[in-house]
């Protein structure tokens, strides 16, 4: 009974929250705010679902300016967790694809994100060039799942290495988030699926002299080192 309640409260919210969404889209069309401020709506949720969502900060993300955040990308739940790290002035790059979704894709489009086409490899590599031309030009960030896929319990996944192209050329750094593993954690008949653990860490400066490839790998092992660690903290609770 748990479980039906909660999959049609959060049909409903999405529902409204488009709608919502849409009017202020509407009213502010691609502001440099709107995402951060939806992001704080779907975040809410994460008490429907029983949990609750302990923040860290690092204390120089909050004054760096523009930059690209990378996070780790698990499941379908990510949608209510992982927005509540979602800094100010901050857009988010996703699947072409992503539009047709009614409702949804309209909202992810007009709110600001930046949709890019993976399967054409030249357009691909256009949408990177757009997105550092957007972090230079207007002074925003940009938010990246580097894995380009959900995990899906399979750990944190190898990282493309399009957000780190972005970041070199916008002469920007590389932020990671870093979210405790999800992975069969959350339960819909259950009241109370525990603490999910998200961390900001310190901003990474990346030299132009090293390649993407290797900044990607740099970047991983220290992220996958922090999620391990967070992953501890809930054993630990």
């Amino acid at each position: 009974m748990l479980a039906i309640f909660r999959i049609i409260f959060m049909a409903l919210f999405i529902v409204l929250s488009c709608v919502f969404g849409l009017l202020l889209c509407i009213v502010k069309p691609f502001h440099t705010n709107n995402v951060h401020i939806i992001a704080g709506w779907f975040c809410k949720v994460a008490k429907i679902l029983g949990v609750k969502l302990e923040l860290k900060y690092h204390e120089t993300p909050k004054n760096i300016g523009p930059a690209v955040y990378v996070a780790n990308h698990q499941n379908n739940y990510d949608l209510f967790t992982l927005p509540a790290m979602v800094p100010e002035n901050c857009v988010s790059l996703g699947k072409k694809s992503l539009k047709w979704i009614p409702f949804f894709g309209q909202l992810y489009w007009l709110s600001g994100n930046i949709l890019i086409d993976r399967a054409n490899r030249s357009k691909a590599a256009g949408t990177i060039s757009k997105s550092a031309e957007k972090i230079k030009q207007k002074g925003l960030s940009v938010w990246m799942f580097p894995e380009g896929t959900r995990s899906y319990g399979r750990g944190l996944l190898p990282f493309k290495t399009g957000a780190f192209h972005t970041a070199m050329s916008a002469d920007v750094p590389v932020v990671p988030v870093c979210m405790s593993t999800t992975h069969k954690t959350i339960k819909l008949n259950r009241w109370d699926n525990g603490t999910i653990y998200l961390e900001m860490l310190a901003p990474i400066y990346l030299d132009k002299d090293v390649s993407a490839r290797d900044h990607a790998s740099h970047v991983h092992q220290i992220m996958a080192a922090k999620i391990t660690e967070l992953d501890a903290q809930v054993r630990n609770k």
